[in-house]
């Protein structure tokens, strides 16, 4: 069952990480990524991060222990949510006013 819950925490932290990055490529916005904050490496970098959660949720045998499967992968989407809503991977600038 730890490999269920391991493996679906990790799916949920790339595909919760992926959708901002996809989203910021299909809609030809910048948005900060390690290999360029342009649209299109986003883009990529979004639909890699997506099909390494398929991968990894594939992995987990979800149908063994469903209820914890999802529980993790929830989980690691509030995470990766949270962090993204915060200080994000390069930190948040401040705001004057």
């Amino acid at each position: 069952m730890w490999q269920t819950i391991v493996l679906s925490l990790l799916g949920g932290v790339s595909a919760g990480n992926a959708f901002p990055h996809f989203v910021h490529g299909i809609t030809k916005k910048r948005y900060p990524n390690v290999t360029g904050n342009g649209p299109v490496p986003n883009l990529v970098a979004g639909w890699a991060g997506l099909v390494i959660a398929a991968l990894l949720l594939h992995w987990a045998h979800v149908l063994r222990h469903p209820e914890a499967a999802f529980g993790a992968a929830a989980v690691g989407v509030l995470l990766i949510g949270l962090f993204h809503a915060g200080p994000g991977a390069f930190g948040r600038p401040e705001r004057v006013g």
